[in-house]
């Protein structure tokens, strides 16, 4: 039984920092890319960020420069790190792995719970 396991959100003032952590219990097999989405009440839910399976990363431009995703493969954990924190930034954040259940089916995205992030001052 595959789980995502996020961490790491809360309250932060203008310009403060969090780290989201999302691990993954259970297995996934050839995990292509991992990734950080946000929504936010009666918006669409957007991607954030992306880390491949390579080490590639890839950022949404309103967070180029101040967050950085990055990957512990060991731990089969993904993490965000969020610095200069904006008000803009308050949403629910959202791990994906995309990945497989078993080494012969179809990709499939596995989410985590959500985190809530609110910057505030």
């Amino acid at each position: 039984q595959v789980q995502l396991v996020e961490s790491g959100g809360g309250l932060v003032q203008p310009g403060g920092s969090l780290r989201l952590s999302c691990a993954a219990s259970g297995t996934i097999y050839d995990i292509n890319a991992m990734r950080w989405y946000r929504q936010v009440p009666g918006k669409q839910r957007d991607l954030v960020a992306t880390i491949t399976r390579n080490g590639i990363t890839n950022y949404q431009d309103a967070v180029r420069g101040r967050f950085t995703i990055s990957r512990d493969g060991a731990k089969n954990t993904v993490y965000l790190q969020m610095n200069s924190l904006k008000s803009d930034d308050t949403a629910v954040y959202y791990c994906n792995v995309e990945g497989r259940p078993t080494v012969w089916a179809s990709i499939t995205h596995y989410w985590g719970q959500g985190t809530q992030v609110t910057v505030s001052s």
